[in-house]
């Protein structure tokens, strides 16, 4: 009688365990030990006669210098702003205020808010406002998108809202919005 080892039975079960287990310390061993603390400490060196510091080659053979100076991008002045050419495509002026436009802006002046500029700004958010409310947009929604504008504009004039003022003034903005601007 032939006896043949199943996969089913408890030795080759034990064995091919045992095996894993020794096949898993094998390679974890491998590994190292768990030392991650450096033996020593690495020391800057100057190149001879050069005076400024060099860092080795790396293993590919490039050397990286230690520092690097500025660009001529960081040290050219500020650019100066130049005219429109003539023909440049796209609008070269802010579109006029029409009636609304002014009366919104009045209105959030009524309320407390001071618009930035030209009021570009506060007309782009009744444009939200009013393109929200037509959407069926939540008004709590609508209330964190205009609180995050309404903190926008008054840093831009110079203004530091807490952010509950800055609640206030998006409540100014929607409420002028919805009675001067939305139709």
């Amino acid at each position: 009688m032939t006896y043949m080892l199943s996969p089913r039975t408890p030795l080759v079960r034990a064995l091919a365990a045992g095996a894993f287990a020794a096949v898993s310390l094998g390679v974890l061993a491998g590994c190292g030990s768990d030392d991650s603390t450096a033996s020593s400490t690495p020391t800057l060196t100057t190149a001879a006669g050069s005076g400024s510091p060099t860092v080795p080659p790396l293993a590919t053979g490039i050397e990286v210098p230690a520092y690097t100076t500025p660009s001529v991008a960081a040290t050219a002045p500020p650019e100066t702003p130049q005219a429109v050419p003539s023909g440049f495509p796209g609008p070269t002026e802010a579109p006029a205020l029409d009636d609304r436009g002014r009366a919104y802006l009045e209105a959030l002046k009524k309320g407390g808010v001071t618009p930035a500029d030209s009021g570009d700004i506060a007309i782009s958010t009744a444009n939200y406002i009013c393109a929200a409310k037509a959407s069926n947009v939540a008004n709590e929604e609508i209330l964190a998108y205009v609180t995050g504008m309404a903190g926008v504009e008054a840093g831009l004039t110079g203004a530091t809202p807490s952010p509950e003022d800055a609640a206030k003034s998006a409540q100014v903005y929607i409420d002028a919005a919805s009675k001067t601007y939305c139709r």
